[in-house]
């Protein structure tokens, strides 16, 4: 292996949503660093089955308005 061409691995500490925190391995930061997650397997959608849909500014009207009238046979 070539030296000095790889990226420092070093612990880091990841926290996720609920708080739940653990130590692993990473290139991320430096030695010590901290990993906020926004998401993971016990709040995504694709894990815990809620789905959740936010409408903003008006984008899901604004598709149905405009695409109100396909497939419809006059």
């Amino acid at each position: 292996m070539k030296s000095d061409i790889h990226p420092d691995y070093h612990e880091i500490t990841v926290i996720q949503t609920d708080g739940t925190e653990y130590k692993t391995r990473s290139c991320y930061g430096k030695p010590g660093a901290t990993l906020r997650l926004d998401v993971d397997p016990k709040s995504h959608p694709a894990w815990t089955g809620v789905q959740r849909m936010l409408d903003t500014g008006g984008q899901v009207a604004k598709f149905n308005k405009r695409f109100a009238g396909i497939g419809t046979r006059k």
